[in-house]
């Protein structure tokens, strides 16, 4: 039988007497550790599940990867451009790429009975993802641009649609400024001429992101739609947009696919693009990591002031023990076992609070949030245990090392001054 553990489970079990001075702190100090690993857990999930659904709204609606001309035209829109096969299959050949399709971009003015509301309608064609958008469709259908004639539906937010005041199946007139190279016979030379053009479209569906970036202002089309607008021939498009396998290694991606198009192109990938919101999304993990320090510091404190009451309480045995032939490092062992046995049932307490606080919330959603200031309806949660895992290995180990300090008293301690004690 291991001795030290006998009289720890001993000591810091039922055998724990109910007057003894350390049982209050004891209990201090096992809620401390509970307390700090719920809110660590808690922390992770909420920093990990604020980051997707964040990412997930940016990438659903714009690819990781976006390839477009170097310029941009006076309406503020860029240039139409057209990759030549050989480029397209080396693109598809790349072990990141899920896909790519062409995308078109437009800005209008909307007009009705009682508003006018700048917009940018997306062309897309029949290859582009709807997976995210479907899963956002509050109202109405999807959307088909696969078909042979050009299509006149638009998929717009909630947001846009309850401030111009339609619903699905609403005629939607929007009206453009269209560049046109034209030819001057009497100064023989060609010229960009601009021309008011309008169109009407029909409201298939509404979707709803909560992120009003996108929300406020952004309207899906036909490409084909755009390509007629604006004049353009043999398939150009705004940019097209390469679809990959994550965020990860997007720098080199990034420079692979931009070696493949030659530099007379910009390809940019999405932390570019949208380079503030991942900015801040980043400083996420420093909040989070304060936080995380924050409390394993508090556990430890609380741990070590537990751990040196109960030396001090119980020295008399200490220099019975020793009497009895018991060597320093035996006794070390033995309240490093106390110290196990709390800090194990602080983890155990900890992880049952903080993992049912993460499954109630990303079951049952109840604390919600603002979207005009968080793009989120909910505090959004993603479970990853083996996050979960590696904080309660670090907690355990960072607890085990500082509470060897304490154990260091009981080098100092001798039978002679424990009498002296009693």
């Amino acid at each position: 039988m291991n001795i030290e553990k006998f009289i720890a489970d001993r000591i810091s079990g039922e055998g724990l007497n109910k007057s003894s001075i350390s049982k209050p702190i004891v209990k201090i100090g096992i809620i401390g550790i509970a307390t700090g690993m719920a809110v660590m857990l808690l922390t992770v999930s909420i920093v990990l599940g604020f980051k997707k659904e964040i990412s997930s709204k940016i990438t659903g609606l714009n690819a990781e990867v976006v390839i477009k001309s170097a310029g941009q035209n006076s309406g503020n829109e860029p240039n139409p451009i057209l990759l030549n096969d050989t480029a397209l299959g080396a693109i598809r050949q790349l072990p990141y790429v899920k896909g790519i399709h062409k995308v078109g971009f437009k800005n209008g003015i909307i007009k009705t009975k009682t508003e006018n509301q700048g917009i940018v309608l997306k062309g897309v064609d029949g290859t582009f993802d709807f997976t995210f958008l479907e899963k956002k469709l509050v109202d109405g259908k999807m959307p088909d641009y696969k078909g042979t004639e050009v299509s006149n539906e638009v998929f717009i937010s909630r947001a846009l649609a309850d401030k111009l005041g339609l619903d699905t199946g609403a005629k939607l007139l929007v009206y453009f400024i269209a560049q046109k190279v034209s030819y001057d016979s009497l100064l023989q030379q060609e010229y960009t001429a601009f021309e008011k053009r309008a169109r009407t479209f029909k409201i298939c569906g509404i979707f709803k992101t909560d992120f009003s970036d996108f929300d406020e202002s952004l309207a899906i089309i036909d490409l084909r739609q755009i390509q007629k607008l604006n004049y353009w021939s043999g398939g150009e498009a705004s940019a097209y947009e390469v679809r990959t396998t994550g965020l990860e290694n997007s720098e080199q991606q990034v420079e692979t696919i931009q070696e493949i198009c030659g530099y007379t192109y910009s390809v940019e990938g999405i932390r570019d693009v949208f380079y503030t919101i991942f900015i801040w999304l980043d400083k996420l993990d420093i909040n989070g990591v304060i936080i995380v320090i924050l409390m394993i510091l508090v556990a430890t404190v609380n741990m070590v002031t537990a751990l040196l009451i109960l030396i001090l309480e119980r020295s008399n045995m200490v220099g019975l023990l020793k009497t009895l032939g018991m060597p320093n490092l035996r006794v070390r062992n033995l309240f490093l076992w106390i110290s196990l046995r709390l800090t194990g049932k602080g983890l155990l307490y900890g992880n049952i609070a903080g993992i049912g606080l993460c499954l109630i919330q990303y079951y049952f959603k109840l604390v919600k949030l603002n979207p005009e200031t968080y793009y989120v309806e909910h505090v959004a949660i993603e479970i990853n245990w083996m996050y979960f895992l590696y904080l309660n290995l670090g907690t355990l180990a960072v607890c085990l090392l500082v509470l060897l300090l304490p154990t260091l008293v009981l080098s100092r301690l001798t039978p002679v001054k424990t009498l002296r004690l009693d």
